[in-house]
């Protein structure tokens, strides 16, 4: 039986290396916990709120966190497969080197997140916001930006083969050594006004 947890408070609690695993939390404060090495996996976080929580070197497979907020939390080698975070925001947080395997991430706050280096393939990033954030040198394949805010994000060096980028206007980001395929140069060539014949 999931066991869930409605409207808890966990403040400097020691979670390093706990095993979450169909536990479903609902409306929850985490405050300073440690969620190092930590594993989740069918497990659901709704409307919670994360605050200074470290989630160094974890893994979450088939978890949800949805519309959660993630303020200050430091996500170093965190991975996440198969995952939705529909509606969630991050605000000063650490996320490098994140990876990012598969799941929703439509509708996240990434507002000027650091996101250098990271890896995220096959991911759902419809309407995501990544107004001003640095994908240099990231790796981000098959990734489905529709709707996505871009306007002013670093993508220099960035791998973007096989991801939607119907929605990147190529004058509003920086984009030197950028990587795309040929079908997505036919893409961003008449987002330039360019007829193709």
């Amino acid at each position: 039986m999931p066991q869930t947890t409605e409207d808890a408070t966990f403040r400097d609690d020691d979670w390093y290396a706990e095993e979450l695993v169909d536990r479903h939390f609902v409306r929850c404060t985490f405050q300073r916990v440690d969620l190092t090495e930590a594993v989740s996996r069918g497990a659901s976080f709704t409307e919670c709120h994360f605050g200074n929580v470290a989630f160094n070197a974890s893994r979450h497979v088939d978890s949800a966190f949805t519309r959660c907020a993630f303020r200050r939390c430091n996500l170093f080698e965190a991975e996440f497969v198969g995952c939705k975070l529909v509606g969630s925001t991050f605000a000063e947080c650490d996320l490098r080197p994140l990876r990012v395997e598969g799941g929703d991430w439509s509708f996240v706050a990434l507002t000027g997140a650091d996101l250098r280096g990271v890896t995220l393939t096959d991911v759902r990033m419809r309407e995501t916001d990544l107004t001003g954030a640095d994908l240099t040198g990231a790796t981000v394949t098959g990734v489905d930006f529709s709707g996505a805010q871009l306007h002013a994000a670093r993508l220099t060096r960035a791998d973007l083969r096989g991801s939607d980028l119907t929605a990147l206007d190529p004058t509003a980001v920086e984009r030197a050594g950028a990587v795309i395929d040929a079908e997505q140069a036919i893409v961003l060539a008449q987002a330039l006004g360019f007829e193709i014949r």
